[in-house]
């Protein structure tokens, strides 16, 4: 543990950036479980409603630099594909 005040309040920083980044990636990887489970399910609706919410969360990831853009658009095109090839099932 530090002894200088600084090096103390950047420890506490640290810290507390590091939770929020987990909590975060947490909801984020929650997000894509839901179109996945939609989607073993057959429920289009949810299936599309879940993969809204996935993509405005991945495109939050990119700004916040949780995550590097080219790997969110690959989730978003990987959780599409999979939208998308159950819609044409059932249509």
């Amino acid at each position: 543990m530090p002894n200088i005040k600084s090096a103390i309040k950047r420890v506490k920083q640290s810290e507390k950036r590091r939770a929020h980044r987990v909590a975060q990636k947490s909801a984020l990887r929650t997000a894509i479980k839901k179109v996945e489970v939609a989607v073993e399910k057959n429920n289009i609706e949810e299936a599309t409603e879940a993969l809204k919410y996935a993509i405005k969360k991945l495109d939050k990831a990119v700004t916040k630099g949780l995550i590097h853009k080219n790997a969110a658009s690959r989730k978003k095109s990987q959780l599409s594909k999979k939208v998308n090839a159950i819609a044409k099932e059932t249509a």
